[in-house]
C-alpha cells in the first residue's frame, strides 16, 4: 500500500501538472473521507497523515476541546475535564487525537477516495491556470461565449471560464453563444467553488486597454492616456498626453482616416469617443474636456473643488450635451464639479455675490456703501481678509489712508470675535439629542445651528439635498444621518 501511494502521487503530479504536495493533501483528505465511512455519524472528525518519504499513513480521530457545559456534538467535541483525563495539557480550543487502526477501504471507500482526489486536483489545476494567467498580466481578455446563465455570459478564455455579468455588458448589447468577445478583467471572486474571473465591457479601463491595443505608441511610451470617462455604449472621452514632442497625440489616437478610433468604436457597439488633450493646468484641462464647446471664461472655487464655466448662449446646449452627457463626462474626466452658465447668468451671479459682500461689509464694519464697494472692487471676499491682509496692501488702495485702514482692520477683528461668540452660543443652544447623533462633527453642528437646525427633530425634518447643501457631505452620508435622527419616530 505504501509503495502504491508513492507511485500514485508521482503519476498524478506528472499527469495533472501539479505539485506532489497537492496530491498528498488530496490523498489525505480522500483517505480521511473514506475512513469516516466506518462510523455511522457524519460529524466524526478524522485526520490522515501520510509520510512523504515512505508512503506510510496513519489515521487519527479528533475531538475539539470545549468547556464542559458547551459540548453540543459529542462525535467531534469533548469537555475539558474528559480531555484532561486523556491529555493533562489539553486546553479549550485545542484538539485531542486518538490513533485509529488501518482499515480496508473496499470498493466504496476507494471510489470516495478517487472522487476527492480528482476534485482536489481539479481545483489545484484551476488555481495553477489562474496563477499562470495572472502572471502574464493579461487584463484584456479575449474569449468565446460558451453559454448564457440568467443573463450572464459565461466566456471561455483558453482553459479558463470567466463570467461577464449582465450589468457589465454594454447596454443594448445582445451576446449569443459562439460570439467572440473582448473584455476587461475586473476582479477575481474567491468563492466556495474556486476562484471566478469577473469580466467587464463597461469599465473605463476597458476603453484604455483597447486604445493600447490599437495605438502602439502607447506601449512604446511615446504617448499616454492620462484619464478616461465613459457613458457605456453612448459616448466616452479620453485625455491624452504626448511624451515625445514629435507626435500629435490626438491624431495618433485617431489614426489614418480615423482607422484606430473606429476600431475601438466598433468594439464598443458604436460608442462615440472624444479624444482631448490633457493639460497640467486644471482650467485648461476643463476647457479641452468640454470640447467641442467653446468656453468664454472659467471661475475656480478651490474650496469646493468646482468651476463656473461661462459660455455664450449659442454654445450652452453644446457644452451641456444631450441629457447633460458632455458636461458629465468632462467632470468625470477632470475630477472637478462643473457648473455651466451663460454670460448673462454669470454676470447676474457676479452681481448677486458683490451685493452680498457689500451688505456683509456695511453690516459688520459699519462703513458707508462707497467704502464697502471699494473693498469689493479690490477683491476682498471676507472679513478675515480685511482683518489680516498685510497693511501695506490696503494702503495701496486709492483713497485709503493709514487711519482708515487701521480702523477697518480693527472693526473686522471685532466683528469676527462677535460672530464667533454668537456661533458658540448657537452651538450651546443645540439640544443634547442633536449632539448625540453619530456622524455629526462639532463643526457640522455649528453650521446647522447657524442655519436654525438646533434639535433632533429639526434635523429629522430635513431632506437629503438640504443637509448636503448645509454641511457639504455626500448624499449617502446625509441619508444615514437623517435616518439616525428619525429613529425615535419609528420607535414611538
Amino acid at each position: 500500500m505504501s509503495r502504491e501511494i508513492l507511485l500514485l502521487v508521482d503519476a498524478l503530479a506528472s499527469e495533472k501538472n501539479v505539485t506532489k504536495e497537492v496530491v498528498f493533501s488530496a490523498l489525505e483528505l480522500a483517505l480521511a473521507s473514506a475512513t469516516k465511512k466506518k462510523f455511522n455519524e457524519d460529524e466524526v472528525d478524522v485526520r490522515v497523515e501520510i509520510d512523504r518519504q515512505t508512503g506510510q499513513h496513519q489515521s487519527f480521530r479528533r475531538w475539539t476541546v470545549v468547556e464542559d457545559d458547551m459540548v453540543e456534538f459529542e462525535a467531534r467535541e469533548i469537555g475539558l475535564t474528559d480531555a484532561r483525563e486523556r491529555d493533562p495539557r489539553a486546553e479549550v480550543g485545542g484538539v485531542i487525537e486518538e490513533p485509529l487502526e488501518a482499515v480496508e477501504f473496499g470498493r466504496i471507500g476507494a471510489q470516495t477516495a478517487k472522487q476527492v482526489i480528482l476534485q482536489k486536483i481539479r481545483d489545484a489545476e484551476r488555481e495553477q491556470l489562474l496563477n499562470d494567467f495572472l502572471q502574464r498580466r493579461e487584463h484584456l481578455v479575449t474569449g468565446t461565449v460558451k453559454r448564457i446563465e440568467r443573463g450572464n455570459a459565461i466566456v471561455e478564455c483558453g482553459k479558463l471560464e470567466a463570467v461577464l455579468p449582465r450589468e457589465q455588458m454594454i447596454p443594448k448589447e445582445n451576446l449569443r453563444v459562439g460570439d467572440r468577445v473582448k473584455a476587461y478583467l475586473l476582479r477575481i471572486d474567491r468563492l466556495g467553488r474556486g476562484p471566478q474571473l469577473i469580466l467587464s465591457r463597461t469599465a473605463r479601463e476597458f476603453l484604455v486597454k483597447l486604445f493600447e491595443l490599437e495605438v502602439p505608441e502607447i506601449e512604446e511610451g511615446m504617448l499616454e492616456i492620462k484619464e478616461a470617462a465613459r457613458d457605456p455604449g453612448m459616448r466616452a472621452k479620453i485625455a491624452v498626453k504626448a511624451n515625445d514632442p514629435r507626435i500629435d497625440p490626438q491624431g495618433t489616437c485617431i489614426g489614418v482616416r480615423g482607422s484606430r478610433v473606429q476600431a475601438v468604436t466598433q468594439e464598443l457597439a458604436g460608442e462615440r469617443i472624444d479624444i482631448v488633450l490633457w493639460a497640467p493646468d486644471p482650467a485648461q484641462f476643463v476647457i479641452n474636456a468640454l470640447s467641442p464647446a467653446e468656453v468664454n471664461r472659467i471661475m475656480i472655487d478651490e474650496d469646493n473643488h468646482s468651476m463656473d464655466v461661462v459660455v455664450e448662449e449659442e454654445q450652452l446646449a453644446l457644452a451641456i450635451g444631450r441629457g447633460g452627457q458632455n458636461v458629465k463626462l468632462a467632470a468625470e474626466l477632470t475630477g472637478w464639479y462643473l457648473n455651466i452658465m451663460t454670460v448673462a447668468e454669470a454676470e447676474e451671479k457676479h452681481q448677486a455675490e458683490d451685493a452680498a459682500l457689500r451688505e456683509l461689509f456695511v453690516t459688520h464694519l459699519s462703513v458707508p456703501e462707497d467704502v464697502a464697494n471699494t473693498l469689493v472692487q479690490e477683491g476682498f471676499t471676507s472679513l478675515e481678509e480685511v482683518a489680516y491682509v498685510p497693511i501695506n496692501e490696503m494702503l495701496e488702495i486709492e483713497g485709503f489712508d493709514e487711519t482708515l485702514v487701521n480702523d477697518l482692520r480693527s472693526r473686522a477683528r471685532d466683528a469676527l470675535l462677535n460672530l464667533a461668540i454668537a456661533s458658540e452660543e448657537k452651538v450651546e443652544a443645540a439640544s443634547d439629542d442633536l449632539k448625540s447623533i453619530d456622524g455629526l462633527s462639532a463643526e457640522m453642528i455649528r453650521t446647522l445651528a447657524e442655519q436654525g437646525v438646533v434639535t433632533r427633530d429639526d434635523l429629522a425634518d430635513l431632506a437629503v439635498d438640504d443637509l448636503t447643501d448645509m454641511i457639504g457631505i455626500d448624499a449617502e452620508a446625509a441619508r444615514a444621518i437623517i435616518m439616525k435622527a428619525r429613529e425615535h419616530w419609528f420607535n414611538q
